[in-house]
């Protein structure tokens, strides 16, 4: 059997785009592999996980994801559950170094560190075009990139991305609390919601950042039954945006 690298391992479609530019698989038939399938599965529960504020499934569904995808001894693939996996954290407005994939850096493609750089907002002009043609305009600072975009979590990353190098509008903001919102993904929910609820403050307007405090109330009631602190995480998230956005 041939590898072939032309199968994309679609996700479901909160981050079927991300799959589509990073993961591709061992395809031998009309049946894919079982490590495929349970890889799959796996990175999606992990990313649904994540994003409603359980942090204890996420990390045990990506936990299974790595072992899956280390099945085949190919780093380009367990590169992409490492990408997946600080996108979301990105979207999150939780800006961290992407220690999984660092490790992995000189064994995979170019458009996967480009990747990587795009979600550091440190991507190079020179790799811009690596990236898939939504997020070239929003790694380059356009904040009206997310227009372009149709997948809510390549939003939220582009948004995320767009905060962290000091570019992000309040439409920006106003949109990506627009889509956590729709999607019920309550842990970027409340980071986006505490960045708008901060500006208001800073603004001087007193009223509108106590309404936006009780909409994180509702937010954070709704999330009784899940194991991560995602108010916590959220008020984490406020002190790790750079100077200028605050």
């Amino acid at each position: 059997m041939s590898i072939a690298m032309s199968t994309p391992l679609k996700l479901t479609a909160a981050v079927g785009a991300i799959a589509v530019l990073l993961l591709s698989a061992c395809a031998s038939g009309p049946k894919p592999p079982d490590w495929q399938l349970e890889a799959k599965g796996s990175m999606e529960r992990s990313v649904a996980a994540y994003m409603e504020g359980n942090s204890r499934v996420e990390q045990a569904e990506l936990e299974r994801a790595r072992s899956q995808l280390a099945r085949t001894g190919r780093a380009d693939l367990l590169a992409t559950a490492e990408l997946l996996h600080c996108a979301t954290r990105v979207a999150s407005l939780v800006f961290e170094s992407c220690a999984g994939f660092e490790k992995l850096r000189q064994d995979v493609s170019a458009p996967q560190r480009a990747y990587a750089d795009y979600l550091g907002g440190r991507v190079q002009p020179q790799d811009v075009a690596l990236l898939p043609a939504p997020q070239r305009a929003a790694a380059v600072g356009d904040a009206g990139a997310l227009k372009s975009m149709t997948d809510p979590l390549s939003q939220l990353v582009a948004a995320g991305v767009l905060l962290q190098t000091g570019k992000a509008s309040p439409a920006v903001i106003a949109q990506a609390i627009d889509t956590a919102s729709a999607q019920g993904w309550r842990r970027p929910l409340l980071a986006w919601l505490g960045v708008q609820a901060q500006r208001a403050e800073q603004g001087g307007d007193l009223e509108e950042a106590a309404r936006l405090r009780r909409r994180m109330d509702i937010a954070q009631r709704s999330a009784s039954g899940a194991k991560a602190p995602v108010k916590e995480a959220a008020q984490e998230a406020a002190k790790e945006i750079p100077k200028e956005n605050k």
